[in-house]
């Protein structure tokens, strides 16, 4: 018989961080990172208050996410489809998988962009099947123990963002100023851009990635070792829930934050305010900022790439295992789980199909960000209530800080998608 105690988890920080710190990372991927380069670059420090505001709402509902995982010992789709009717998780999934391939062709496209800058001589399209194969061959052939590491090193690469605003002049009193004080524009392209800040941030890959990230680590008979079933586990496991999904957020929206102020003070102040992706934006930096900015910013998106293209595909492919019942995990052998992993390799190999045909990255991008928007809301909404139901968590449901966060977070992303088509 299995033991029904959980895997013991070190004492030291890396230790406790986890699912929290891997999906707040990949959400700084190389579409957010193009996203924030325009904020900054058109609008300046009067885009900051959206990335302050951002991070309270978005730590509030990966929390929720996180807890339905850890509590039921199953992913997000199986606690849809307990309480929901299977069309309801049929229209989330595949509306997910369609979202997150044209992110991956994005965020490939715009890696491929930023090596080409680095490293020339190399057709992009050589280097976006490079990056594509890479990042199968990681998730379904490395050990979960070790990718799970791999992916924590990886969010190293954030820090190059950071290194950046050491090579320019900041104005610190203004942007704390500009960062609690927003100063709002009603004008379309103003209201657009705070869309955009707001559907990059809040995405329904990190709802599913997360959830089961946190079943992945309870290792097998996961529904035996969920809090349900180990309630005198529940105190430890939640606080580490709780710091590490404050502390991943915090890593996201730090390091976005970091790269509105970097294109402010560089690219904005300079009149550069059209930046179509992270590699112009990376580009644009070189004349202004110098090389060492041009150099840290074009390796950061190839970092953030290769972090967050396996989130996206696994986050997919967890979702469409669960709702079909199938074996799944990055713990289990390729033969073991031969659906999961086909859908990995589908995701990750449909987004760089979809560079070969010439997509423009920007359009999809902006595609994405409708999608993401569109199932965003109704999966929080599917979220919050799944949080809050005794039948589904137990002595367990959310508690009314959670509640405000989850509920506010949702009704943010509503107004977003509202305001995407009326600005």
């Amino acid at each position: 018989m299995a033991d029904p105690s959980p895997r013991p988890r070190k004492a030291s920080l890396l230790g406790r961080l986890g699912p929290g710190l891997i999906t707040g990372a990949a959400d700084d991927d190389p579409g957010g990172v193009a996203t924030h380069s325009q904020a900054g670059a058109a609008f300046g420090f009067n885009m900051l208050w959206t990335v302050v505001l951002a991070y309270p709402l978005l730590a509030g509902i990966q929390q929720v996410v996180a807890r339905i995982g850890r509590v039921t010992g199953h992913g997000l789709a199986a606690n849809i489809l307990r309480v929901f009717p299977p069309w309801v998780l049929a229209l989330l999934v595949l509306s997910l998988l369609v979202a997150n391939t044209i992110n991956i062709a994005a965020d490939i496209a715009a890696m491929g962009e930023a090596a080409t800058l680095v490293f020339p001589g190399i057709s992009k399209f050589a280097y976006a099947l490079a990056f594509g194969l890479a990042c199968v061959l990681l998730e379904v052939f490395m050990s979960y123990k070790r990718y799970v590491k791999v992916l924590k090193w990886l969010t190293l690469s954030l820090l190059a963002y950071v290194g950046v605003v050491f090579t320019v002049k900041i104005p610190w009193d203004e942007v704390v100023l500009r960062s609690f004080v927003p100063v709002v524009s009603l004008t379309p392209a103003f209201l657009t851009m705070v869309v955009a800040v707001f559907g990059t941030t809040i995405s329904p890959y990190m709802f599913f990635w997360q959830s089961s990230q946190e079943v992945e680590d309870l290792g097998p008979d996961a529904a035996g070792r969920s809090l349900i079933n180990t309630p005198e586990l529940a105190d430890g496991e939640l606080r580490r829930i709780r710091l590490d999904t404050w502390f991943g957020m915090a890593v996201c929206s730090v390091i976005a934050f970091f790269i509105v102020l970097t294109t402010s003070v560089t690219l904005h102040v300079n009149g550069v305010t059209d930046i179509e992706s992270a590699a112009q934006a990376a580009q644009a930096l070189r004349p202004i900022a110098g090389d060492l900015a041009f150099l840290l910013f074009s390796l950061g998106i190839i970092g953030t790439g290769l972090l967050a293209v396996p989130v996206l595909a696994g986050s997919a492919a967890y979702a469409i295992a669960e709702s079909f019942g199938w074996p799944m995990g990055l713990d289990r052998k390729l033969g073991q789980a031969p659906g999961f992993y086909a859908i990995i390799a589908g995701a990750t190999f449909g987004g760089v199909l979809l560079n070969f045909l010439q997509i423009n990255p920007i359009k999809a991008l902006f595609w994405s960000a409708v999608l993401n928007g569109l199932v965003a809301v109704p999966i929080m909404v599917v979220a919050m209530i799944l949080a809050s139901r005794k039948s589904v968590m137990g002595p367990f449901t959310i508690g009314w800080t959670l509640k405000i966060l989850g509920w506010t977070a949702t009704a943010v992303m509503a107004a977003a998608g509202v305001g995407m088509f009326l600005a």
